[in-house]
């Protein structure tokens, strides 16, 4: 199926899983490793941006045999999260511009009262023929814009202000 941007539909700018803390992915003081958030983190909106957005990073390389590749992660452990632990993982895309993408990804209690991880990843659109970054294609960019959280704008708050943001909003 062709990469369709239905300007018509209004698309959610964050998305949100419940995921259970595994025994597997802890450290011995039973909190999980560091490591593994990142795990948690993809995985979250792996599964949710295909239900909510109708497209996933393997259709926009199929179509246009290009793709996002990170560069650069900033996290913030908070508190811990615990095996057997319910938890809330938010995500959206915070920035857009024409080779770019940051999104961000927090992970909170199941009541969503208490900020457990902050992530910002970074990622620059790739043409993996030439290895080299490439602008989105016109249709791509303006998906991205409808989809972005606009209620975040990076070049106004740092990351460490952003914490305080969540921090308050809970």
């Amino acid at each position: 199926m062709p990469f369709f941007h239905d300007k018509q539909k209004s698309y959610p700018q964050e998305t949100e899983s419940r995921v259970i803390i595994r025994f597997q992915d802890c450290d011995p003081f039973r909190h999980l490793n560091n490591a593994k958030y990142f795990d948690y983190f993809f995985n979250a909106r792996e599964d949710r941006v295909p239900q909510l957005y109708g497209y996933n990073i393997a259709d926009i390389y199929k179509e246009f045999g290009t793709g996002w590749v990170i560069y650069n992660h900033q996290i913030s452990y908070l508190r811990p999260a615990a095996v057997g632990e319910w938890v809330r993982i938010k995500s959206s895309i915070i920035h857009v511009d024409e080779n770019s993408i940051t999104v961000e990804y927090y992970m909170l209690d199941d009541a969503k009262k208490s900020l457990k991880t902050v992530l910002w990843s970074k990622m620059k659109y790739i043409d993996p023929r030439s290895g080299k970054s490439t602008d989105h294609q016109p249709e791509v960019l303006d998906y991205l814009k409808t989809i972005s959280n606009k209620s975040v704008d990076i070049s106004e708050v740092s990351f460490d202000e952003r914490i305080k943001q969540l921090k308050e909003m809970l």
